[in-house]
C-alpha cells in the first residue's frame, strides 16, 4: 500500500485526470435503489475526497484515507469535507453510518487474505445493522499482452502514457506499469499492484463479516462483463 502510484505522489494530477469519473454517480444510483432512506455515509479509501464532495450533496459524509498527501490535498482544496487519516484495515471511528463505500479500487491495494478480512471487519464495524456496503474493485484481471497507449491531459499539456499489464495468478496480483512522457520531455514511471478478488471470494469475505451480497454489476448496470464491478451488500448481523 505504498505510494508507488504517481497519482498518490501528485494528488492534484489525480483530481485532474479523474475529473470526468462517474464513480460517485454510479455509487449514488446504487444507494438510491437499495437504501433510498440512507442519510449518512463513510468512504474508506476516499483519496482526495472527490467522490464524497459529490456524495455530500445528498449524504452526511466522512472520508478516510491511508495516504497523507491525499488527505492533505483533500483538506486544502475541499476544506468543508470531513476527511481523516487512517488505515482501513484497523481504523475505528467510533461512529456508524447508513452506508459504507469503498470506491476507486481501494480494496485492491490490500494484497493479503488477512488484510482483506480486516477491511471487511472495518466495514461491518461502521455500518448500522441493515445498512449498505458499496464496493468497487477488480473481479478479473486485465490480460492484455500488447502495450496500450493513451493521452492524458496534465497541467502542462498532454502526456503520452504507455501502459502494460502483468498477471500473477498465484498471488492474484494484476500489475499495471505506466511510462508517462510529459510535455516537458521528462519521463516518469509508476506501477500499480492490485489484488483481484473474484466474485465468489468477495461474497465469501462479505458473508463472514456479516453481509449479504444483493447485487454485483458493472458501472453500466449490466452483468459482470469488465475487469471491475460494483458489489452491493447489506449488513445482516
Amino acid at each position: 500500500m505504498e505510494a508507488t502510484n504517481l497519482f498518490y505522489r501528485d494528488p492534484a494530477l489525480y483530481d485532474l485526470v479523474q475529473a470526468d469519473s462517474t464513480s460517485a454517480a454510479a455509487c449514488r444510483s446504487l444507494i438510491e435503489h437499495h437504501a433510498p432512506e440512507a442519510a449518512s455515509l463513510i468512504d474508506f479509501g476516499c483519496g482526495t475526497g472527490r467522490d464524497i464532495a459529490l456524495l455530500s450533496e445528498r449524504y452526511s459524509c466522512v472520508g478516510v484515507d491511508l495516504q497523507p498527501a491525499m488527505v492533505e490535498h483533500a483538506r486544502l482544496v475541499r476544506p468543508g469535507l470531513d476527511v481523516r487519516l487512517g488505515d482501513m484495515r484497523t481504523v475505528r471511528l467510533q461512529e456508524c453510518a447508513d452506508v459504507v463505500v469503498c470506491l476507486g479500487n481501494s480494496l485492491a491495494y490490500v494484497h493479503d487474505n488477512d488484510g482483506v478480512s480486516q477491511v471487511f471487519d472495518t466495514f461491518a464495524a461502521h455500518v448500522r445493522p441493515g445498512g449498505l456496503l458499496v464496493l468497487c474493485s477488480p473481479v478479473s484481471p486485465v490480460l492484455r499482452k500488447e502495450t496500450m497507449r493513451a493521452e492524458v491531459t496534465v497541467p502542462e499539456g498532454v502526456a503520452q502514457v504507455a501502459i502494460t499489464y502483468v498477471w500473477d495468478l498465484r498471488t492474484q496480483i494484476n500489475t499495471m506499469h505506466r511510462v508517462w512522457s510529459l510535455p516537458s520531455g521528462i519521463e516518469v514511471e509508476d506501477e500499480i499492484h492490485r489484488r483481484v478478488l473474484f466474485p465468489l471470494e468477495l461474497e465469501r469475505y462479505a458473508s463472514i463479516a456479516g453481509f449479504e451480497v444483493i447485487a454485483m454489476e458493472d458501472e453500466a448496470g449490466g452483468g459482470l462483463v469488465g475487469s471491475s464491478a460494483y458489489t452491493v451488500a447489506r449488513r445482516t448481523r
